[in-house]
């Protein structure tokens, strides 16, 4: 959401989808078995953690399915699985591949790591090793993967056989949990040990929502006034235990989340350019009608990266020959608010880099904020942080307990505002989906390093200041293709793109592929689809039947095309877009479709 956008390229996935077995090599004993999870890719990537892995439908070698994988300039294309093992005893490692320079291999044996590769493979070629485990190992990876810069290659039915391991049997069923400290958007549970279990899992109305290491979680971003039923169950290597029997807890009453209470059950959000022309012109905050529940200043920028000192410049004569004084738009915002709309003032946008690397700088940030609310009057804050403004430190690998200080910093100063100016405090936010929903599949550096830090980066900022945030609106657009919850990659352009993007928000999804470290969803009343207003406004515009497509289901699970949605939120809060001088331009075709749309 800037002046001059720029497309942001993505990298490719990290996923899980569902189980399945690869068939028995003919070559291996009676005590044998192919100890390799999903080795023909018939599931999916499940059992698989790759950089920039997919799975295709051709070319394979057998069956429907098989593993393409591209390398980059930093990154060798790396697929793995971490497989259960035998000490001391002989396995055979094999797989199919082709293409340009693939590798196969297992390391961790606790003997010798073994790898095997080809230069060249224009059909399919079978690479084999074999290796003996150390006499205390039992756990061995196994990894594809290609070389930096070359081209894509394939896998196929890659398999490991030898001694299998008996992984014993699942804990027992948990006894019903307690219902502890209820809130209006949280509960807490707890529920006594399991013998045997290495883990829990909690379910909500029956589906799996988020991992416990311990005896207690909290379920947060539930919604005030509503009944759940949550279910425990014991986790260890052997599976899954059955579900226990089911306790049900009501949310209290109130907004909660950040809501205020006289915020609309459908709000049109919209950003002012307030602080420059830009192409479309300077619209006076006087002249902006009606429609438009939300207005975003635009924009609050700081006066050096590292500063935390943000100013809030308007627009000069020079370049908006029709701007108003001082005092005639601090008037046109009391006129707003006395109608019910709510003014913030929008932090960073393309150019205003913003990096809280110290407490110092959080300081400020926090008093200079604190000064142009006061100074206009304005009912909250928008966080618009884009570009290197956050990124992931190498060590930060868990979105609930972040360490890098321009995260914890920003955490940090958004609470201490919320606190001063109290529960009718605005909060929204507009990351891009490079920083929210590419989580799914990439967080930060990886596993293995070399991935862009600022990958899923704003997922810690939003989970810790969810029961604070009154509005997340994802910038639809100026994105590159983003792999859903279906496990299939959606380009802006249309319908599809905003229902699979938002159902991501509404459904919750595990973080880069790990199934035990769970986004958890918001409120349906906590979310706005980001689009542009225009086609001028920025990549990624749709006309409005396409919009409203989105809209419908999403809210009714009708006119849905072909991504399957994981619910129906008819309390979805509405629309934002980029920008209220871009739909004056286009001669106000986004907010009257929106007025037309909700009545």
């Amino acid at each position: 959401m800037d002046r001059v956008r720029s497309f942001l390229a993505l990298c490719a996935a990290t996923v899980l989808a569902v189980p399945g077995v690869t068939a028995l090599s003919s070559a291996a004993r009676a005590a044998d078995a192919d100890l390799a999870r999903n080795g023909g890719f018939e599931a999916g990537l499940d059992g698989w953690t790759c950089t920039a892995g997919s799975v295709v439908t051709s070319p394979v070698r057998s069956g429907g399915s098989a593993l393409k994988a591209t390398p980059a300039g930093s990154d060798n294309a790396r697929c793995a699985q971490t497989v259960t093992v035998k000490p001391d005893s002989q396995y055979t490692l094999a797989g199919y591949v082709r293409g340009s320079y693939a590798y196969l291999g297992a390391s961790g044996t606790g003997t010798t790591d073994v790898s095997t590769w080809t230069q060249s493979a224009p059909d399919w070629q079978r690479l084999t090793t074999t290796f003996r485990t150390g006499p205390s190992t039992t756990k061995v990876t196994l990894y594809t993967h290609g070389w930096y810069g070359t081209g894509a290659y394939h896998a196929d039915d890659i398999s490991l056989v030898g001694p299998g391991v008996d992984a014993g049997q699942p804990p027992a069923a948990p006894t019903t949990p307690t219902v502890g400290t209820v809130t209006s958007t949280s509960v807490a549970l707890s529920w006594p040990s399991v013998p045997g279990a290495t883990g829990y899992a909690i379910h909500r109305n029956g589906t799996k929502i988020q991992s416990a290491s311990g005896t207690s979680a909290t379920v947060s971003g539930l919604s005030p006034s509503t009944a759940y039923s949550f279910q425990i169950t014991a986790v260890n290597e052997a599976g899954e235990s059955a579900k226990s029997p089911a306790v049900t807890a009501t949310t209290t009453s109130g907004p909660g989340g950040g809501d205020p209470a006289d915020l609309p059950a459908r709000a049109l959000v919209g950003y002012l350019h307030a602080s420059f022309a830009n192409g479309s012109g300077y619209t006076r905050m006087a002249d902006v009608p009606d429609s438009w529940d939300v207005i975003d200043l635009a924009f609050g920028e700081p006066t050096s990266t590292t500063s935390g000192d943000i100013r809030f410049d308007r627009c000069p004569a020079t370049e908006c020959p029709n701007v108003e004084s001082d005092a005639e738009f601090k008037a046109a915002i009391k006129a707003k608010q006395a109608a019910g709309k709510k003014v913030l003032i929008s932090i960073g946008g393309q150019n205003g880099q913003v990096q809280l690397t110290t407490t110092a700088a959080r300081d400020t940030f926090v008093s200079s904020v604190s000064k142009i609310i006061d100074e206009y009057g304005l009912d909250g804050l928008d966080i618009d942080f884009e570009g290197h403004s956050l990124s992931l430190n190498a060590d930060d690998t868990d979105f609930k307990n972040p360490k890098t200080p321009v995260i914890v910093n920003l955490i940090s100063a958004v609470k201490t505002l919320k606190a001063k100016y109290g529960d009718d405090f605005v909060l929204t936010m507009a990351p891009e989906t490079f920083f929210v929903q590419l989580g799914y599949q990439y967080y930060g550096t990886g596993k293995w390093g070399g991935q862009d830090p600022r990958a899923g980066a704003y997922l810690p900022v939003i989970h810790a200041l969810r029961d604070d945030l009154t509005l997340l609106h994802v910038q639809d657009y100026n994105s590159g293709p983003i792999m859903g919850l279906d496990n299939q990659y959606h380009s802006m352009g249309g319908a599809d793109f905003h229902i699979a993007m938002t159902d991501m928000l509404l459904t919750g999804f595990p973080v880069a592929g790990d199934a035990n470290n769970v986004f958890p969803p918001l409120r349906p009343d906590q979310i706005a689809i980001g689009m542009p207003a225009t086609p001028n406004a920025g990549n990624g515009h749709v006309p409005s039947s396409e919009t409203n497509k989105a809209l419908d289901c999403l809210t009714k699970k009708t006119n849905c095309g072909s991504y399957a949605t994981h619910g129906t939120w008819p309390a979805l809060r509405g629309l934002m877009t980029w920008s209220i001088n871009w739909d004056r331009f286009g001669g106000w075709e986004f907010s009257k479709n929106f007025d037309n749309y909700f009545g």
